[in-house]
């Protein structure tokens, strides 16, 4: 199945996309427009991004001792996803958004990070700018924001430092008050800043003439010092070029100076930075220190920077997604076309007789199989989350208060699953490949580089494992398990009555009982460092029966259409299902084992015994 196809079934026979255009919000749209949106977004990501993966990845970013070099398919890419409208498509028209439903921007999103995820690395800018919509000033709004969605401007986020990572307590960029009157800036009270930040995607370029930097940084207290934890952290924008309140440029550069390039196993065709924050390199008005601009209240740094945050999460998960999507769609090919061997049993024996395709071999399709159900239920897993964020916007206050929750919880999951097992996708393509996939001839190999990062990115596995069985799962007395638990159990009620998932329903009700009674017995002895100490192990399982869910909802609704999976795409799905439960949801019993005992394995072993 191509990837219009099975996104079009996701979006309107799964999600019902089509009558979200009966809300106020959406009601100049229809299934006509939503499909426009994809058409052009599909055209473009096939003649501006798909062509030049390569290219990125072998001319990667470079400095010249002025400014960052990157080839011009990058900048023509850019220019085409701008001028699209996409950056801007779910904000109001009054700011020159389309008002579109956010399930149908992240599915039309989806075409480029397949095409070309090292290009297409705009979601930074569209957080960037989301962040200041709700926490900025209307200063800040019209200045700011407005400016990235239009494209005008690019942004970034910058939270971790060299000596910290992501350990956010230990921040050392330092912002001061710019003199006596720093708080009647018209853009924000006005700081300067020293400090230096790492990763920082999108930190230095040329494809807009401007970028916007949000920036973690500490306001020391009245001795001098920086407040210890993440209680003193506080948020700024620390402009690249200098701007005036009609967001036109001063021509003064901000005392931001590129200090390097960091070098990537993936990603390649997207600068990742180490900037420096004050050193002196580019003064403001005579003086050292890069001028920032306060968003929101001091020391409410982190609470702001979290809604760009889990955005940035679940972009990463999608990401993920694609990357391991379009390995599967390679891998496929492949195996359609690759002659290799012959048939299991005596007919294989005789040598005379023509080789079959490999996808005629049981474990090719083992592998196949694997993939499509990594890949294709974790797509449907990010456009449910951005299903939740149209219904947080535009539902009644319950149902809104409900999928605000809901999203809450499952945001770890919609980041790191795909990054796990989307990127285990992208190993068995290049499995299928053989000797092949392991050479520059084919893409598979890349989409692995690329892939490997978003297990890192906004958040390793420990971070996104710690915050879901230390945080998301006990919120507001355990409401968000109890709500998912009720949505699984509504899909277990309907598959029930289907021959073809009963035994699946079942199973999926004794696993969703086991993951409730595996989070109680980590917290029963009230001890975070027992419970969390196997918190991965836990996220996994988690994630593996939200997948089982995610399918099992999948499958009840393409079976409600096709009974006699008369079609292909049907009996792709059932059996795509079919492996799911067949061969993963039954691994959650090794890891519930060690979360259900606290096992201390390896908190307890000795340093020196490593």
């Amino acid at each position: 199945m191509s990837l219009r196809s099975t996104l079009d079934f996701l979006l309107y026979d799964w999600l019902h996309a089509e009558s979200l255009s009966e809300r106020e919000r959406f009601a100049d749209h229809s299934r006509e427009t939503f499909d426009a949106v994809l058409d052009t977004c599909e055209r473009i990501a096939r003649e501006k991004y798909a062509p030049f993966n390569r290219t990125v990845d072998t001319q990667e970013p470079h400095f010249d001792g002025e400014k960052v070099i990157l080839p011009k398919a990058t900048h023509d890419a850019h220019k085409a996803f701008v001028e699209s409208g996409m950056m801007s498509a779910a904000q109001d028209y009054e700011i020159g958004g389309m008002q579109l439903p956010y399930t149908v921007q992240a599915a039309a999103n989806s075409f480029f990070a397949m095409a070309s995820v090292s290009i297409g690395s705009n979601m930074l800018t569209s957080g960037n700018a989301n962040l200041l919509m709700v926490h900025g000033t209307e200063m800040q709004k019209k200045v700011f924001a407005l400016n990235e969605f239009s494209g005008r401007w690019a942004g970034t986020m910058c939270l971790s430092e060299p000596q910290a990572g992501s350990s956010l307590s230990d921040v050392a960029t330092r912002a001061v008050p710019d003199g006596p009157d720093f708080e009647a800036d018209p853009l924000g009270p006005r700081y300067r800043l020293t400090g230096n930040k790492m990763w920082i995607s999108s930190g230095d370029h040329e494809l807009t003439e401007n970028i916007v930097h949000i920036v973690l940084a500490k306001i020391p207290d009245e001795n001098g010092k920086l407040v210890p934890g993440t209680r003193g952290i506080s948020l700024f924008i620390v402009p690249k070029r200098m701007v005036d309140t009609d967001g036109q440029l001063t021509g003064e550069r901000n005392d931001v100076a590129l200090a390097g390039l960091n070098h990537k196993l993936g990603w390649r065709g997207t600068t990742n930075t180490l900037l420096n924050f004050g050193e002196g390199k580019y003064p403001v008005d005579g003086r050292a220190g890069a001028v920032g601009y306060l968003v929101g209240q001091p020391g409410k740094g982190l609470h702001c920077m979290f809604h760009m945050m889990n955005e940035a999460r679940i972009g990463v998960g999608t990401a993920a997604v694609m990357l391991g999507m379009a390995g599967y769609h390679a891998s496929l090919e492949y195996a359609k076309a690759r002659p290799q061997g012959r048939p299991a049993g005596p007919a294989g024996k005789d040598a005379a007789r023509p080789q079959v395709r490999i996808i005629e071999h049981a474990d090719v399709r083992r592998m196949l199989l694997a993939q499509k159900s990594y890949c294709e239920g974790a797509l449907a897993l990010e456009l449910y989350c951005a299903r939740l964020v149209d219904e947080q916007k535009t539902g009644s206050p319950e149902v809104a208060d409900d999928a605000r929750l809901l999203l809450e919880v499952l945001t770890p999951i919609a980041k790191s699953w795909p990054s796990e097992w989307c990127l285990e996708a992208n190993s068995l393509a290049i499995q299928i490949h053989g000797g092949y996939g392991y050479t520059r001839d084919f893409p598979v190999e890349q989409y692995w580089r690329d892939n490997r990062l978003n297990m890192i990115h906004e958040g390793t596995h420990g971070i996104q494992a710690a915050d879901l069985l230390g945080r998301k799962v006990l919120m507001e007395d355990g409401r968000g398990l109890t709500l998912l638990g009720a949505r699984i159990a509504d899909t277990i009620s309907r598959a029930a009555a289907l021959p073809a998932l009963a035994r699946h329903a079942e199973s999926l009700g004794a696993a969703l009982q086991r993951v409730a009674s595996a989070t109680k017995a980590a917290w029963s002895t009230g001890n975070p460092q027992e419970a969390l100490a196997n918190a991965v192990p836990y996220m996994q399982a988690f994630g593996h029966v939200v997948l089982a869910w995610i399918w099992l909802d999948v499958a009840e609704r393409s079976l409600a259409g096709d009974a006699s999976k008369s079609s292909a795409a049907t009996a792709g799905r059932v059996g795509a299902t079919d492996f799911f439960f067949n061969y993963e949801l039954p691994k959650i019993g090794a890891w519930l084992n060690v979360v259900e005992s606290r096992d201390p394995t390896c908190a307890a072993l000795p340093e020196e015994a490593f």
